[in-house]
């Protein structure tokens, strides 16, 4: 395949994500319908009954994706379909979008969590939380499953993250550990939730991974069990800044230069082996494996 299939094989994959969206695709009909093909973010907001922060941000996504472009008219700017994708646009638009999280839903999502967090963050600071999340857990993860659960949840974890990462220098606060893997979907969370079992609520554990897949494996749930140790609801996750700013251990386990380095952090690297796609024999030495190092650790945490 040549390069230049290979590129625009990933632009239209690129604008398929972008329209996965149900309010994305809904902005793009309005602009196509306009009278002179364009419009603002507070006219596209009043027509879909949206924040305008919330179409701010589906707007940055589609400008991304090459499918809008914006034009600056002194105070104003307004958004219109690109010129070259106008057609592409059309037809994509024919094509029945993915079932993704409506928008009612997210501003649901917003509002809970406005209340959870209420005097510790503005709404904007959480809209703009919740609308990052998932679209992290939707294109960058690939998760499908038990989207708006689980955007809901990272948002949370989050949001949790940033006010801790904010108080980071209070001693009465509970130590935090992150645990980062490559997909989150092994190393990562066989330690974290030996940790858990054993710290209780001693440490705060989170766990991230470089390249997240869609599921924790089988073999890594069985492999707990077999020793009383629960994953609960745990799930993949991408690797944000915020949660490496909270921890005060960071514990990368095959992709330490994913990590971002801030001063006062201890870092450690795990050479631990990849369960993933191994037979459950070995699954249970790496889960061992794990066990002794999250023990060591754990003590030297006092």
């Amino acid at each position: 395949m040549s390069a230049g299939a290979r590129g625009g094989e990933a632009g239209a994959d690129a604008a398929l994500r972008a329209l996965a969206d149900p309010s994305r695709a809904s902005m793009l009909r309005l602009l196509l319908a306009a009278p002179d093909g364009r419009a603002t973010v507070t006219e596209l907001a009043r027509a879909l009954n949206l924040r305008q922060p919330t179409v701010s941000h589906h707007m940055r996504l589609l400008r991304e994706a090459g499918l809008v472009e914006a034009t600056r008219d002194g105070r104003r700017t307004w958004y219109a379909v690109a010129g070259l994708e106008r057609e592409r646009v059309v037809e994509l638009l024919e094509v029945p979008a993915p079932a993704r999280v409506s928008g009612q839903v997210l501003q649901r999502i917003i509002g809970d969590l406005a209340q959870r967090f209420d005097g510790v963050f503005s709404r904007g600071t959480i809209e703009r939380y919740v609308l990052e999340s998932y679209d992290l857990l939707a294109e960058r993860a690939g998760i499908s499953q038990r989207l708006p659960s689980l955007t809901a949840r990272f948002a949370a974890e989050r949001l949790a993250a940033l006010a801790a990462a904010e108080r980071h220098d209070d001693v009465d606060r509970p130590l935090e550990v992150l645990f980062v893997c490559v997909q989150n979907a092994g190393r990562s969370q066989l330690a974290a939730a030996i940790l858990r079992q054993l710290a209780g609520d001693r440490v705060v554990v989170r766990t991230a991974g470089s390249a997240p897949a869609d599921a924790v494996r089988a073999s890594v749930v069985a492999a707990l069990d077999e020793i009383g140790v629960p994953l609960g609801g745990e799930f993949p996750k991408p690797l944000t800044d915020e949660a490496v700013r909270a921890a005060d251990v960071v514990v990368t386990m095959g992709c330490g230069d994913a990590c971002p380095v801030y001063p006062g952090r201890r870092y450690l690297d795990w050479p631990v082996d990849d369960p993933v796609g191994r037979p459950m024999e070995e699954v249970r030495r790496i889960r061992d494996d794990v066990d002794a190092r999250v023990r060591e650790l754990l003590a030297s945490l006092g």
